[in-house]
């Protein structure tokens, strides 16, 4: 009877453990890339193991009547990023490799997608 119990209980667990929603995938580094702040100065910000696979658009130059994209992208994650020319991951796109990935100061961005 306790040998069925055990079995019944350690199934019941597995059965949880099955259940319980696996956590997001991330790129694990860091992205950096400059945009020009309204101060007028060049600022260098940075994602540090950011989500996979969902659209991040960076939010010092998400609106384009306000601020000129951003630039000089750098991926130092262990992903490919392909970052592109207006929010929300549309317009033109440029994919930099994981690890050594890197763009001029010509490679405009302000969103990026990790995969």
């Amino acid at each position: 009877m306790r040998l069925r119990r055990a079995s019944i209980a350690a199934l019941g667990a597995f059965t949880l453990l099955l259940a319980v929603p696996q956590s997001a995938s991330a790129a694990i580094g860091e992205f950096q890339y400059s945009y020009v702040g309204l101060d007028g100065k060049t600022h260098i910000r940075a994602l540090i193991d950011p989500e996979s696979r969902e659209c991040i658009t960076l939010p010092e130059v998400a609106d384009p009547n306000a601020s000129e994209p951003a630039f000089s992208p750098r991926n130092r994650t262990n992903a490919t990023a392909t970052v592109f020319t207006e929010a929300e991951c549309e317009g033109d796109f440029f994919s930099l490799r994981p690890i050594t990935g890197y763009g001029t100061s010509k490679l405009k961005l302000r969103s990026v997608v990790f995969s």
